[in-house]
């Protein structure tokens, strides 16, 4: 086992309205098959570090190295390629396309890297709602669907591509106690069954304390 993500000396600027010191020196790794949340009052930068590691803000100092690849160097074409192959993102907010179905949801990201054709992504899409207990629902238009079962559809859309890494913000944040742990019970079975990393950010102090990890961040450092 080795680290799928670590990152060496991070550093991050906020320009306006002055010049702001928001993440300071971060050093973190997350091994393979590592389910790992990253806890911290609001405005610490958790948010932050997470947008940085999942390559869509470049603007850093520092290095952050994904499945050995240093991201510091490469493009937004081949940032937006390793996004694609290698990372699923759940949001607080499902952001499903509410006038697509289920299925349609989940086959975007596949669609749009374009390596498989459109029936493979079909039946890897239904295999996916299929894991995470909504394939009943796959023909419903993604508005039809309760609030716990939109956030299991955006979480099939996230695995996809098969990404070798799940990262979330506050993936339960809307959610009651019983589809948290229901999205939790989904997320620990990825990680020990499929061996994903995964690393969440999340205020629940619950769903943290069952991860094998807490990062706990302070005022832009790691505490």
């Amino acid at each position: 086992m080795g680290a799928i993500l670590k990152t060496i000396n991070i550093n991050k600027y906020f320009l306006e309205p002055v010049k702001f010191h928001v993440l300071k020196n971060i050093s973190i790794g997350l091994e393979e098959g590592e389910f790992v949340s990253i806890m911290g009052k609001s405005g610490c930068g958790k948010s932050t570090l997470l947008y940085i590691l999942s390559t869509m803000d470049t603007q850093y100092e520092g290095e952050l190295i994904i499945d050995g690849e240093n991201m510091t160097q490469l493009s937004n074409p081949s940032l937006a390629k390793v996004r694609n192959e290698k990372i699923g993102f759940i949001f607080q907010f499902h952001y499903l396309l509410p006038e697509f179905t289920v299925l349609k949801n989940v086959m975007l990201p596949a669609l749009k890297l374009g390596k498989e054709s459109e029936s493979i992504i079909k039946k890897k899409a239904l295999e996916k709602l299929e894991i995470l207990g909504v394939s009943s629902q796959a023909h419903k238009k993604a508005s039809r669907i309760s609030g716990g079962q939109k956030q299991r559809v955006s979480i099939a859309r996230a695995l996809i591509n098969d990404p070798k890494i799940i990262m979330g913000d506050e993936p339960t944040g809307n959610l009651d106690s019983k589809n948290s742990d229901n999205v939790f019970n989904v997320l620990r079975e990825l990680s020990d069954m499929q061996k994903m990393s995964l690393l969440i950010v999340t205020h629940d102090l619950d769903f943290a304390k069952k991860t094998d990890r807490i990062i706990e961040m302070g005022d832009g450092v790691i505490i």
